[in-house]
């Protein structure tokens, strides 16, 4: 059985990924926050599990950043953000996310896109019918998916962390009208083959998407 206590995929993912993926997509819908303290003991018996797998998942996502284990205060905490970490992570972004949208758009089958295309029309449903939650499903999984017709595993591999750490202030998205749109106009660009406008906008989403954070957010 897996940690959400769903049966098992094949072949079988081992624990430690499986709390991982659990931790991550807690601090990406904002069921943790950061600052909130995690206590091995309580999540294994939550979980149902021994302390070794939760110790190595927090581990791992020490390493992608999203936890830190902090020895004066003796506990280990979901990690925020200061202004200059958050600086840091769309310049990366911004190189990665741009290269990847030229990729998708020299590489993505006609199939690939329309489920791209599927994607951003959940989100602009979800947005008219004010479900925030299920905008901010379909834009994450929208990121996903672009990044997954680039073609390029380790593309794909440097860009998780980064989506995870930014995911909870993406979730406050004080421009859903804008997000919309700039998806929109990514997809169709991938669905024409245009490289160049695939690129052209991709980079002018990140950059909105930091304006917007940096303006606005409190570090």
């Amino acid at each position: 059985m897996s940690v959400t206590g769903e049966p098992a995929a094949e072949p079988r993912v081992p624990l430690r990924d499986q709390v991982r993926e659990e931790l991550q997509a807690r601090i990406a819908d904002g069921r943790l926050r950061p600052g909130d303290r995690l206590f091995e003991q309580d999540l294994a018996a939550e979980l149902g599990i021994s302390r070794v797998p939760v110790r190595e998942a927090i581990r791992m996502l020490q390493s992608e950043g999203l936890i830190e284990v902090m020895p004066r205060r003796r506990g280990v905490f979901v990690r925020g953000l200061d202004r200059a970490q958050a600086e840091e992570l769309f310049e990366v972004r911004e190189a990665l996310e741009v290269y990847a949208a030229r990729l998708a758009a020299q590489r993505a089958e006609p199939e690939q896109v329309r489920l791209l295309a599927d994607l951003a029309e959940r989100a602009r449903t979800a947005h008219e019918a004010g479900d925030t939650e299920g905008m901010s499903s379909a834009n994450a999984a929208f990121h996903d998916r672009l990044v997954g017709l680039a073609g390029n595993g380790l593309l794909a591999s440097m860009l998780e962390p980064l989506h995870g750490r930014l995911a909870w202030l993406f979730r406050m998205n004080l421009e859903p009208d804008r997000v919309c749109r700039e998806h929109e106009e990514l997809q169709t660009a991938i669905a024409e083959g245009d490289a160049d406008r695939a690129a052209e906008v991709a980079q002018r989403h990140v950059l909105s998407s930091r304006r917007m954070v940096l303006e606005r957010m409190l570090f």
